[in-house]
């Protein structure tokens, strides 16, 4: 439990991806470490959350809340990472319905996540924990790729949203650090579904399904192994930190 661990700490998207490797790699001694994903993770505590389900992330507010109120440890850390992913269309193309759950998964999701977890920390960071809260960004927040406008507004909007909340902390004179993470170009399911999309869906198809054709990429365990050694030095340090290039095809 919470209250006999030296740290916690919170993945979303635990179960696949960058998520699980964070998961399964934490270099911290005496941490636990709580999934939470749609899917019940096999060797950690799950909490269910689903980026679509407005019910859920109130949920998972309610769990950090009462997670938090109590946890006197060194250090408690939520790693927004999950992915709502459905495939790619141009904006005035597709299913309207899609793009507009697209956008409340990837961003209005991380956002509400955010404002729970603040507020859930207040006692940690009075009794002086060590807390923080890092958002999983994206090259696409400052490149444009024709296909990626929902999801790149959506990870600029985060950003922002990090360095707007940094300065209410300065504001305030104490904690929760935040920090947004963008992690590179990483070998996931979501990039081999996205490699696999008829070459024609959007100008970068080529160059990722040559990447991950090449093996040119980050694996996920080395993109997370580059994640918990920036925790927490250099997330205090930077609103946005950046592991890798950008792959494909784009335009400013």
């Amino acid at each position: 439990m919470a209250e006999s661990a030296k740290n916690i700490v919170w993945i979303t998207g635990a179960t696949s991806g960058i998520g699980e490797s964070l998961a399964r790699l934490c270099p911290w001694p005496d941490t636990e470490v709580i999934s939470v994903s749609r899917r019940e993770h096999p060797d950690f505590e799950s909490v269910y959350f689903d980026l679509t389900d407005q019910a859920s992330w109130d949920a998972v507010g309610e769990h950090l809340t009462e997670r938090l109120a109590t946890f006197r440890g060194e250090r408690a850390v939520f790693i927004h990472n999950a992915l709502y992913y459905w495939g790619r269309a141009y904006q005035g193309e597709g299913d309207h319905q899609t793009h507009v759950d697209e956008f409340l998964a990837n961003c209005v999701a991380a956002i509400a996540l955010g404002d729970h977890f603040l507020r859930a920390a207040v006692p940690a960071v009075d009794a002086e924990v060590d807390v923080g809260l890092v958002q999983m960004s994206s090259a696409t927040a400052r490149i444009v790729y024709p296909g990626y406008a929902i999801y790149g507004a959506s990870k600029a909007a985060i950003e922002q949203w990090v360095r707007a909340v940094r300065a209410e902390r300065e504001d305030r004179g104490k904690g929760p650090w935040v920090s947004a993470i963008r992690p590179g170009f990483v070998d996931t399911p979501s990039a081999r579904r996205e490699a696999e999309l008829p070459p024609d869906t959007h100008p970068g198809v080529p160059g990722i399904a040559e990447a991950v054709r090449t093996g040119n990429m980050l694996a996920a365990d080395e993109s997370a192994a580059l994640i918990w050694n920036a925790i927490p030095e250099d997330t205090k340090a930077k609103a946005v930190l950046l592991f890798g290039e950008p792959v494909g095809v784009t335009t400013q």
